[in-house]
């Protein structure tokens, strides 16, 4: 039986080291959701009105899943030491509901992505239509604006229809140079088109959704 145990050890002492590297990856992963939850939560809630008309609980659920996942993940590196059957066996029960998780969230994504887009364009569309400059939405359009250096939901002509064009022109968030675009440049249809950004949001967006779901596809197979 000696030279059996021997044997046996280093087999053991391997799987260890192996469960307790997978275990700090998995534990970093979840540092990471929890970090994205609480910056989705603090610094992108603006910019959500856009995505929806309503307040999205997904932050709440990323920090919840994280600060979750971050526990299980140090009760793995726990369980692997002590070595103690039921708690491996809670632990990979845990990793087994995690990974179906993961998988329904994938396949929903990757069913649902048309919608998820028209549903962005409809809403950033109804945001420019009522814009005023003053509310959260609003605000939103102008910081989405500013940073991805566009001007309205294709081109800037989107802005001649909202409600506010006939008032204020063109928001000042769509200026190349803030300091040559006066407000009667902005309420020049002619004048406003050498003035603003004339990237198009339309096409960041399919650019960005195209490379997301080529990635999902290779990872897929």
């Amino acid at each position: 039986m000696a030279p059996r145990r021997m044997e046996t050890k280093p087999v053991i002492f391997c799987l260890k080291m192996l469960l307790l590297l997978y275990s700090f990856i998995f534990w970093v992963t979840g540092v990471v959701l929890l970090a994205v939850g609480l910056w989705w939560k603090f610094m992108l809630a603006p910019y959500m009105l856009l995505v929806s008309s309503t307040h999205s609980n997904a932050p709440y659920v990323l920090t919840g899943t994280g600060a979750a996942i971050v526990l299980f993940g140090l009760f793995g590196c726990f369980a692997t030491c002590r070595g103690r059957p039921w708690m491996l066996n809670l632990y990979a029960v845990f990793l087994s509901l995690v990974f179906m998780a993961e998988l329904v969230a994938g396949i929903s994504g990757f069913v649902f992505r048309h919608e998820i887009k028209e549903t962005f364009l409809t809403t950033y569309s109804e945001a420019v239509m009522k814009y005023d400059g003053r509310d959260d939405r609003s605000l939103a359009v102008d910081g989405v604006q500013r940073r991805l250096r566009c001007c309205g939901v294709y081109n800037y002509t989107s802005w001649f229809s909202s409600v506010s064009f006939p008032v204020s022109g063109i928001p000042t968030s769509c200026c190349v140079n803030l300091s040559d675009c006066s407000g009667a440049d902005l309420k020049n249809t002619t004048v406003a088109a050498h003035k603003v950004y004339k990237q198009l949001i339309g096409m960041t967006l399919s650019c960005c959704l195209s490379r997301f779901i080529n990635a999902n596809q290779y990872e897929m197979v």
